[in-house]
């Protein structure tokens, strides 16, 4: 049986593995409960603004571009930094034991085309520095992190690619984060910024006629503020899923999301909009499921 209890406050953040207070951060971050205790509203954190200079050191042409801007200039190449991302042959993991003699990996690229956008950095995230033996490695690109992220450090550089290569070296950045195997979803979005893809990833079988009205934030933000449309959703969904053990499981899912969000300090309202209506939507399956028992 699951618990709905007040929003609990924020105390998740994101941190280079190899600064000194990871151990003392993540011991706050431990896995969810047994009993599966959920907040009844996901607690936005507070607005921090991104840091120009983490951009600006990345590319300097940008230093005095606004942050929107350049956000909007990176989603309209994100196919093509997918797929740089694709061409990569990179394991999924690494032992964390290689971590302190593997500064950068070499990373082979299967054939792609000639506008793919390779990326820039190697991501090794665990949930703490010293629990987790394999790290989950996943490529990504700087300005992408660097423009969405309020709470990330300045990223280190890395050596630009031009033309074509048989592979690619790129610096590894050991970072810990609450939930790594929660990251795809919101990783996606910092390129796409897509709430129906977000959302399609937050609540499995979400019908796709009710995905494709969401042309604007507008629509997003009137679904929330209907409850007749989060009913038919939770309806939808709680029929839908094989049982309460696989609400529990989509619930803790979006928490996880949740809580990468607040700990890389992203501040986009669609994303926190997505969040909020995926929460209402599997809180009302709950109820409902809980309900029919």
């Amino acid at each position: 049986m699951y618990q709905v209890r007040p929003a609990h406050p924020i105390q998740t953040k994101a941190i280079w593995d190899y600064e000194e207070s990871a151990t003392s951060t993540m011991a706050q971050q431990q896995a969810y409960p047994s009993n599966v205790q959920l907040p009844r509203k996901l607690q936005r954190p507070q607005y921090i603004e991104v840091p120009a200079q983490n951009i600006a050191a990345i590319d300097p042409e940008l230093s005095h571009v606004p942050v929107d801007y350049v956000r909007r200039g990176l989603k309209n190449q994100a196919n093509q930094m997918f797929a740089g991302i694709a061409a990569l042959q990179l394991p999924p993991t690494m032992h964390r034991s290689q971590l302190h003699h593997t500064p950068s990996l070499t990373i082979p690229i299967r054939s792609s085309a000639p506008s793919s956008s390779y990326p820039t950095h190697i991501l090794a995230l665990s949930r703490s520095s010293s629990s987790d033996s394999h790290l989950t490695l996943v490529a990504t690109h700087a300005l992408i992190l660097a423009s969405n992220c309020a709470s990330l450090p300045r990223l280190p550089p890395s050596a630009p690619h031009h033309g074509a290569t048989a592979n690619v070296t790129l610096p590894v950045l050991p970072l810990t984060i609450p939930a790594p195997a929660a990251f795809a979803p919101l990783h996606t979005f910092l390129y796409t910024h897509s709430a129906p893809q977000l959302l399609s990833a937050l609540l499995p079988a979400i019908p796709g006629s009710f995905l494709s009205t969401l042309t604007s934030p507008q629509a997003l933000r009137g679904t929330l503020a209907s409850g007749p449309a989060l009913h038919t959703l939770s309806v939808h969904l709680m029929s839908s899923a094989p049982g309460m053990g696989a609400l529990t499981g989509v619930a803790q899912n979006i928490a996880a999301v949740w809580r990468n969000a607040v700990a890389l300090g992203v501040h986009d309202p669609e994303l926190w909009n997505c969040l909020d209506l995926a929460w209402e939507v599997i809180l009302g399956a709950m109820n409902l499921g809980a309900g029919a028992r």
